[in-house]
């Protein structure tokens, strides 16, 4: 899809505001409400827009701990790094995963609410994971930047 500024502008709007109306956002991007709409779903339909969604706040929600662990695996063949895929997929507390080349095979980000509270997520779940070789934690101290917003 061939995109211009007025698209741009209304993919930056939406990361920033999911639920505003489509009579607000075409008048922030100088459209009719009708042509704007059409966009919008242009931008769907090509794909460019994955969903919409809310976010939490993770200390209102108890979850204000962040740590982003390197997880080794033992073996890389095909099938181990699909058993740990698929099975990381069901671990409420890891909000992102990224397989990766280098040192180790995969950076996972994980949510906690106190240092007990991770520390049975890394022994009762982490390790315990299919395949797990080591396993090396950084906590985080304070957050300093946070978005969701990609630059387009």
């Amino acid at each position: 899809m061939q995109m211009d500024e007025r698209d741009r502008m209304i993919l930056r709007l939406l990361q920033r505001d999911g639920r505003i109306s489509n009579a607000e956002l075409a008048e922030k991007v100088n459209l009719s409400a009708s042509a704007c709409l059409r966009r919008v779903r242009l931008l769907e339909e090509a794909g460019l827009i994955d969903r919409y969604t809310m976010l939490l706040n993770p200390a209102r929600i108890g979850k204000s701990g962040n740590a982003f662990v390197n997880i080794s695996i033992a073996r890389q063949t095909r099938e181990a790094l699909e058993t740990f895929e698929k099975e990381i997929q069901s671990v409420p507390e890891v909000v992102e995963c990224y397989l990766l080349a280098g040192q180790s095979d995969y950076l996972v980000h994980v949510v906690y609410s106190n240092t007990a509270d991770y520390e049975r997520i890394h022994s009762e779940v982490l390790t315990q994971l299919p395949g797990v070789e080591r396993v090396q934690t950084i906590i985080t101290l304070r957050e300093v930047k946070r978005t969701t917003e990609l630059p387009v």
